[in-house]
């Protein structure tokens, strides 16, 4: 089969080398070229390795390569949506790192012309495709967890005083930054909330601005749900979770990067007994199976899982739960 050529637009985002590599690993793509114009951070992708061999182009020199179907926009984060905007105008299907963006009337435009052109906005949320978190949405589809009333998360990490400083000058604080990946779980399971309620401080006695330990508390009509980070936990990525509980069962998966699950059921379901049980996971490489999924779209093999109107949801819950602006 004809391999999907792809690009890479900025390589500043956290996520931009891992992206990378995933397509470069994968046997549907063909990588042709990467954009950076940022003379430093072009200097440090090349001295990684990750994109050795690749040419160096301007976007517009990408953006018009013959056959290019598809980008990969991994800029800084305020450069997220003039970025993507700019592809999906070009015609291409696009992968869109998190969050996106702080403008929510941008980025619903966006998804609008997305949906116009009948493009791929594929959002870079990273637990999507985890394992785990693949077996949570097909129990729920099942209704093996009966009706979800409490859904608890927790997304925290350690981060020092001069990393903290890179993301000092971006709003929103560690609800933006970091929660995003596991709203977008929460709005999966539970949809658009019918009220946000967040809670921010700075607890560390670093001498910085940032919000470092925040909460936010989703209400629905039959539902609560908790979003909690923090860059100020030891070994928080440990203790990263989600904690489902239905009226015939709760689910328990914990940590998110080594998949491990606990289920607990009122009644047995298909190979699942009733009562308590451990469920184990093969080990897997983040984002392989995000830009596997995005060929299967792209070459019309299946209909996207995550609609433009979900991820719209997703983007203002984020911007509440941080208490941002939705203008």
């Amino acid at each position: 089969m004809k391999k999907i050529k792809v690009g890479q637009i900025g390589v500043g985002h956290p996520h931009a080398g891992g992206k990378m590599q995933a397509f470069r690993k994968s046997e549907d793509y063909e990588v042709v070229g990467v954009v950076e114009p940022d003379p430093q951070l072009r200097k440090y992708a090349e001295s990684t390795g990750i994109y050795q061999g690749l040419p160096f182009l301007t976007q517009e020199q990408l953006l018009n390569i013959d056959g290019l179907q598809a980008v990969a926009v991994e800029t800084l984060v305020p450069d997220l949506l003039p970025t993507a905007e700019t592809c999906i105008a070009a015609g291409k299907h696009i992968h869109l790192d998190k969050p996106a963006g702080l403008s929510l009337p941008h980025f619903k435009r966006i998804l609008d012309q997305a949906a116009q052109k009948h493009l791929l906005l594929q959002m870079g949320y990273m637990y999507r495709y985890n394992p785990g978190v693949v077996l949570l949405r097909d129990l729920l589809h099942k209704g093996w967890l009966g009706e979800p009333f409490e859904v608890h998360t927790v997304i925290s990490k350690k981060m020092d005083a001069a990393s903290r400083k890179k993301l000092e000058p971006q709003p929103g604080g560690m609800m933006f930054e970091l929660a995003c990946h596991v709203i977008d779980l929460v709005v999966q399971i539970l949809g658009r909330p019918d009220q946000v309620t967040a809670f921010a401080q700075h607890a560390s006695d670093i001498d910085d601005r940032l919000q470092d330990n925040m909460l936010a508390v989703f209400s629905y009509p039959r539902a609560l749900a908790t979003v909690k980070s923090s860059c100020n936990e030891v070994q928080g990525f440990d203790r990263r979770h989600i904690v489902v509980c239905g009226s015939e069962g709760t689910f328990h998966l914990q940590p998110f990067g080594r998949p491990s699950a606990s289920l607990t059921l009122s009644q047995a379901k298909g190979k699942y007994r009733k009562g308590q049980q451990e469920i184990s996971f093969p080990g897997y490489t983040r984002y392989t199976d995000d830009v596997a999924d995005m060929a299967k779209i792209i070459r019309r093999e299946k209909d996207i899982d995550f609609s433009y109107q979900h991820d719209y949801d997703v983007q203002e819950t984020v911007l509440k739960s941080a208490s941002l602006p939705l203008t």
